[in-house]
């Protein structure tokens, strides 16, 4: 008897911390779609590249997880972002040819902040004219400066 009432007790339990994650992932849920657009990357405030670029992004395992997928010329990366309910913070997990991270990230007046260091983020968000952004910044001298951006257009 103790033993079924304590496999309810947890089952009950992971339920409502899986619908605390889905409701926090479902916060992400404009930048699900079909994108493509261009890949910027800049050095001192100079284009250093541009190129084609394509992303996929879909919620998976039942609405739990954000996941994207983002090709171009120079980068294949395949992102899993999560709520985690006991930090209150996202996570979010890239995933390159030769290994992965693990990063902490926001989300704040519509855009998904994600901090690997104190020195360094990688903002996304849509654009008041309904693009799909990401772009990333690094501190130097106390000043953030752009070292890439992304822009895509919605395709599906």
């Amino acid at each position: 008897m103790k033993v079924r009432f304590i496999i309810l007790l947890f089952v009950l339990t992971s339920g409502v911390l899986l619908a605390q994650d889905t409701d926090k992932i479902k916060d992400l849920a404009p930048f699900v779609g079909h994108w493509i657009g261009t890949s910027t990357g800049f050095k001192d405030s100079k284009i250093t590249r541009s190129e084609p670029a394509f992303e996929k992004i879909a919620m998976g395992l039942d609405g739990n997880i954000l996941e994207i997928d983002l090709y171009s010329e120079s980068l294949r990366l395949h992102t899993i972002i999560y709520y985690n309910a006991e930090e209150d913070i996202y996570k979010y997990n890239p995933f390159y040819k030769k290994g992965s991270a693990s990063y902490p990230a926001k989300f704040e007046n519509g855009k998904l902040v994600v901090t690997p260091t104190p020195e360094k983020r990688f903002i996304f968000e849509i654009m008041r004219d309904g693009r799909f952004r990401e772009y990333g910044e690094q501190k130097k001298n106390g000043v953030w400066e752009k070292y890439f951006e992304d822009i895509f257009t919605r395709v599906d």
